[in-house]
């Protein structure tokens, strides 16, 4: 089941998001259609079903939504925001630890 890890923040609308990674502090900025697929992601117990949800709401072919909302798992993922549920959760220092004033 694919998940955002723990150490990210989202900030989903259906006109937009972004996502705080606490490792490193800086945002992953989503378009509408990228929000969407993450909160149907998040939502759905698979990526087909997720797949199959964006194809009705944005009316295109399973073959296209299924590619769309793959390519927005797979590349969280591979910014370290997300995973599959099979791999486990990376662990990490906070990026606030550490930091002194």
């Amino acid at each position: 089941m694919w998940r955002l890890r723990e150490t990210a923040h989202p900030v989903l609308t259906d006109e937009g998001g972004a996502i705080l990674s606490e490792q490193t502090g800086r945002w992953a900025y989503l378009t509408p259609s990228a929000s969407a697929a993450v909160m149907l992601l998040l939502a759905s117990t698979s990526q087909e079903e997720a797949a199959a949800r964006f194809a009705e709401r944005y009316g295109i072919g399973a073959g296209q939504a299924a590619a769309d909302v793959r390519t927005v798992a797979e590349t969280l993922a591979a910014q370290g925001l997300a995973h599959d549920g099979e791999a486990a959760a990376q662990p990490g220092r906070r990026w606030w630890k550490g930091w002194r004033s």
